[in-house]
């Protein structure tokens, strides 16, 4: 064995995505690719609770006004 596959070996065996980790990335031959606008859409956090951010905004109003 030489040192390259040597080195190939411990790499397998201290990352087993070694193989893959450097091949490029699949792109789709059915889906375009995504916009960035598209993109940060997908991964923007969503309101889990309908509402949630109007009943702040007015909670808020409402305290301020306490204090004015």
């Amino acid at each position: 064995m030489n040192l390259e596959e040597e080195n190939q070996e411990q790499t397998q065996e201290q990352n087993p995505y070694a193989d893959i980790i450097n091949l490029p990335r699949p792109v789709s031959k059915k889906h375009p690719p995504l916009t960035m606008k598209q993109r940060a859409a997908q991964f923007s956090p969503f309101a889990a609770v309908g509402g949630h951010t109007e009943a702040i905004n007015k909670t808020t109003m409402e305290r301020e006004k306490l204090f004015e």
